[in-house]
């Protein structure tokens, strides 16, 4: 795992040991990215369900201004620190451990981006994409990345948010969700 391009251009990334974190592979990542190559520079990014932080770190090195990444396992936030410092990103980060659901109900701040790559079949990738709908914390034309299994059916989305298209590797499927106004 590593960062495909940027400041941080080819800097391996720290792995979280097991099976419970299931990385972004390099192609999906580099796929993602390419969609969304023009509304990354400058904006504030959401890494929820970070695992190792990649999504967030990619988009840092690719010129985002900030990111704030939310995972719930102490071990997962400690690999994040670690690869934020390896890439020397630290004072663009804000890293949290806690809940992803109690984060978004608390949160106070607005995101131009945001990326959801939750544990599949958990239902929390519903759950995100309704919460996030209700507070409304994503800026005017902004953007929710979310990475699921091929075969799921994500909702279409709650005024102002609109379902767009859907992106398919493999067993992966990257769905966007634009903010309209």
């Amino acid at each position: 795992m590593r960062v495909i391009t940027g400041t941080a251009r080819g800097r391996k990334l720290k792995e979280l040991p097991g099976l419970e974190t299931r990385p972004t592979t390099d192609k999906v990542k580099e796929s993602m990215f390419n969609i969304i190559q023009f509304d990354i520079e400058g904006r504030t990014v959401l890494d929820l369900f970070s695992g190792t932080g990649q999504l967030g770190i990619e988009a840092l090195s690719r010129g985002a201004e900030r990111c704030t990444f939310v995972d719930l396992r102490k071990d997962a936030v400690a690999v994040i620190r670690e690869n934020l410092a390896h890439c020397r990103m630290e004072e663009q980060a804000t890293v949290i451990q806690g809940d992803s659901l109690a984060f978004l109900s608390g949160c106070r701040e607005r995101f131009d981006l945001v990326f959801l790559d939750p544990p599949y079949r958990t239902g929390l990738l519903e759950k995100a994409l309704e919460t996030i709908a209700k507070i409304d914390i994503v800026t005017g034309n902004g953007i929710i990345v979310c990475e699921s299994p091929a075969e799921s059916v994500l909702p279409e989305g709650t005024a102002p948010y609109e379902k767009g298209r859907e992106y398919r590797y493999g067993k992966i499927k990257i769905t966007l969700y634009r903010r309209t106004v």
